[in-house]
């Protein structure tokens, strides 16, 4: 990892230094399964979407779907990975309920997709380099249900066969805010890709997190593995706490067993599951059903040439054309739906060069914040971005001041309708004509000769001066001007 060091643990007997490695499973966007034509849609009847393949039936034999290989080609360029023209399908072999074929078709020594990265943004505009060790495509295995009998576990295979790309970090991220970063910048990779949903509470982005402790700069210590984790906060609060875990045993003497071991966000602590296995332990052989899965340079560099623009290229764009700062560029580009959305507002500005950066207040400040006030997302958003492009417009043109604008938004929120009709109908043009404004300022200024001295001898409270005209004006007056005036007549 490059760029930053992270957070140091005190313990007893001095600082210690957490480790940690992500395997994340990552489920393809693709309608059929890796090695059948069954259905991967969400939410169906148990069992209802299984074919013989995915029951494994006697005689069935699997057949590769191309577009899942696409999908896993195309996110091995997006980590800026090598992308290996040769891969093979292995067999992993462990027995389990709900995996009919009593082994998982995987990639073991020859996967798809060979070393990448990923650059993390954190705190205080520090940055952080992820290596990516691999990514592999495999089948998802079913899942038992125990809740629907006291004394029987149940099976539902809608999910066996579906495809799933495992993408494993290396050792490199050092506390939980950075595990944190990393998983929400590898989803929002995947999401602009459109090569997975990203949807953690649907199972669609499920990831195990490895967690070590040592000495800073020691050897690397025992690991243990927290499995199925289905949340970004859980990751952070198992990572603290598992590495907390494991200074206590060490410091009393003790010594890390390498195991598995589930999290309870109930009691925010992680609990033994079972001795972590080896590869040896799931005797690993290429799968004899399955070619190896081989493909040409042309068909690597078509699938590059089609990528969409990435967060990290589309946030550098918008520095540089909208003169953004680095953080609200961040903001803008962390969801796919999000950058959109600006972009769609900037679409319909007059001045794009202008008001991109006024516009991106806009879409952070007032969008964002009352959408998160309000508990919504940015695709049911009542206010659209042609409206929104519209209130920027009436700003940038002087023809509503800031303080117009907000309470329009507020109507465009609560009624909607078309903002430039609502100035119209409602009389919510700013006034710019120097003699009406002048009129005012003049009023104020012989209702007030004290504070007129006091603004001669402390020029900052014209201020005060400024927010007494726009008040008479039921902020309808243009500020810049009443700005300009005052400070003419008040000779400061």
């Amino acid at each position: 990892m490059s760029g930053t060091s992270g957070k140091l643990i005190k313990g007893a007997t001095g600082d210690w230094e957490t480790v940690i490695g992500l395997e994340i499973h990552a489920q393809v966007t693709s309608n059929s399964k890796l090695f059948s034509g069954a259905s991967t849609e969400f939410g169906g009847e148990p069992n209802s979407h299984v074919s013989l393949v995915d029951a494994a039936m006697p005689g069935m034999l699997p057949v590769i779907n191309e577009e899942c290989v696409r999908q896993a080609v195309r996110t091995g360029l997006g980590l800026n990975a090598q992308i290996n023209r040769r891969s093979v399908f292995d067999r992993k072999n462990y027995f389990y309920p709900d995996l009919p074929q009593g082994y998982q078709i995987s990639q073991y020594k020859s996967p798809i997709v060979g070393e990448g990265e990923v650059v993390v943004e954190l705190e205080g505009g520090r940055t952080a380099t992820v290596g990516i060790e691999r990514l592999h495509l495999e089948q998802d295995a079913g899942k038992s249900l125990h809740d629907r009998s006291p004394s029987m576990s149940y099976v539902d295979l809608n999910r066996s066969g579906v495809a799933l790309m495992e993408i494993v970090s290396k050792p490199d991220i050092r506390d939980a805010e950075q595990a944190k970063a990393y998983v929400t910048k590898l989803r929002s990779i995947l999401r602009y890709l459109g090569t997975c949903d990203g949807d953690m509470e649907k199972g669609s982005l499920r990831a195990d997190v490895n967690v070590s402790v040592r000495k800073p700069g020691g050897p690397l210590g025992t690991r243990c593995e927290i499995k199925n984790m289905n949340s970004i906060t859980f990751i952070g609060q198992a990572i603290e706490y598992e590495a907390r875990r494991q200074i206590g045993i060490i410091e009393d003497g003790g010594t890390i067993d390498q195991e598995t071991r589930l999290f309870d966000p109930g009691k925010g602590e992680t609990r033994s599951m079972r001795s972590k296995e080896e590869a040896h332990d799931y005797r690993y052989f290429p799968d004899p059903d399955l070619l190896p899965l081989e493909f040409s340079e042309a068909f690597v560099a078509e699938l590059k040439a089609n990528l969409p623009e990435l967060p990290d290229q589309k946030k550098a764009r918008f520095i540089a054309e909208f003169g953004l700062s680095p953080y609200d560029a961040g903001v803008l580009v962390a969801e796919r739906e999000s950058a959109d959305f600006y972009e769609t507002v900037l679409a319909g500005l007059a001045d794009k060069s202008r008001d991109g950066k006024l516009a991106a207040n806009w879409v952070i400040n007032e969008l964002f914040g009352r959408l998160n006030k309000e508990g919504g997302g940015i695709t049911g958003s009542p206010v659209s971005a042609a409206q929104l492009a519209a209130i920027v417009d009436l700003i940038g043109e002087g023809t509503i001041s800031g303080k117009i604008a907000k309470d329009l938004f507020e109507i465009v929120w609560t009624e909607g309708g078309d903002p430039r009709a609502l100035v119209e109908t409602r009389g919510m043009k700013q006034v710019t004509d120097l003699g009406e404004i002048e009129k005012v300022v003049d009023d104020i200024i012989a209702a007030n000769p004290d504070k007129v001295e006091q603004a001669k001898a402390k020029p900052q409270l014209v201020g005060w001066f400024v927010g007494q005209v726009m008040k008479s004006s039921g902020g309808k007056a243009n500020p810049q001007a009443v700005n300009d005036l005052l400070k003419s007549k008040l000779g400061i």
